[in-house]
């Protein structure tokens, strides 16, 4: 057995809640510590929150308490980022691996935020690196070998596929997305929402590859459904909102050379067929003199689905310890650390 590291789970959502489970199980990491922002969580045992047997660690939402724990990284997985906590945990020597989209890519940062991390960093000596899988895996980690078979680029386009038939959220879907009501102009808050963790790990991306980007673009978009439809959270009427994208695009003059396209629909059934809706999943495009189309689906049922999804997320994060741990000190990218390898047994 190699080297073992001590991890503070720091949250228990649905990506929080996964990794929990999955720092539990891993033969290579032990918990020692759990923040929980819920007073109803905080006190119970981390094992019990995670759904396995009890771990002897009771989740907590004193931060000067895990500050003080010992620890070799954070799996900062909270709603919203704290810049001033995550300041103390590097500064105590915590290396950080997050699924907040904040790090990407350190020269789009705030310049005095990213001063006060590296300074943290520095006085921790401590790393702190944001992953995930999209932003992350498929923005970095499966794009930069992709990229490696070519020597002219073109264009590199992402279409990101997101099924929510089965989701059965009304509030999410219909109050706060936007489906099932009548088209409207796109709410560019939403857009822009989206844009700065895309862009930035697009612009990680074409700085590693050289890729000169002048702008990065963004804009929304609506389609209507075709026919009434029934999913898990209702009914969307035909002619109403069933399908919404999300293109982010980084420009070469009035060219794109890298893009990345959210298509999240509740029905394939919509006005807009050159959208060419797929099944959940990514296509990846490479257009230059090696080109090639990737097509990546996830073969689970839709009864499982949402209990898969997470995983998609926190399991790269988890999987980034090692790597994280053993990096010089600094907000570290996937262009600058080792291929993430999974310990699996």
């Amino acid at each position: 057995m190699g080297k073992h590291y001590r991890v503070i789970q720091w949250a228990t959502g649905n990506i929080g809640g996964r990794a929990l489970r999955a720092v539990i199980e891993h033969p290579g990491l032990d918990l020692a510590g759990l923040w929980v922002s819920s007073p109803a969580k905080a006190g119970q045992d981390a094992g019990v929150l995670a759904g396995t047997a009890p771990q002897g660690i009771t989740a907590t939402s004193d931060v000067d308490a895990l500050v003080a724990t010992p620890a070799d990284c954070v799996l900062y997985m909270r709603q919203g980022t704290d810049i001033d906590e995550l300041c103390r945990l590097l500064a105590s020597g915590k290396n950080v691996v997050t699924t907040r989209g904040d790090f990407h890519h350190p020269a789009s940062m705030d310049p005095d935020v990213r001063a006060r991390i590296e300074a943290a960093c520095q006085a921790g000596n401590s790393s702190i690196y944001s992953t995930g899988s999209s932003p992350g895996f498929v923005t970095e980690a499966l794009t930069i070998p992709l990229l490696s078979l070519s020597r002219r680029h073109d264009c590199l386009t992402i279409d990101e596929f997101a099924d929510m038939e089965s989701r059965d959220s009304p509030d999410l879907l219909f109050n706060i997305m936007g489906y099932g009501v009548a088209p409207t102009a796109f709410d560019q808050r939403k857009v822009d929402y989206v844009k700065h963790d895309f862009a930035g790990s697009l612009a990680q991306l074409a700085d590693a590859a050289g890729i000169a980007v002048d702008r990065w673009e963004a804009f929304g978009e609506m389609a209507a459904a075709t026919r009434d439809v029934t999913i898990a959270a209702g009914t969307i009427a035909a002619g109403t909102v069933g399908a919404q994208r999300i293109t982010i695009s980084g420009m070469q003059g009035d060219k794109a050379v890298l893009r990345f396209c959210a298509n999240w629909y509740c029905t394939r059934d919509i006005d807009r067929p050159d959208w060419e809706l797929r099944e959940s999943g990514w296509r990846i495009r490479v257009e230059g003199d090696t080109p090639l189309d990737v097509h990546i689906s996830f073969p689970v049922a839709p009864e499982d689905y949402a209990a898969f999804t997470p995983g998609l997320t926190a399991h790269r994060a988890v999987n980034a310890i090692p790597a994280v741990c053993d990096a010089p000190p600094g907000i570290r990218t996937t262009a600058d650390l080792p291929q993430i390898i999974a310990q699996l047994g």
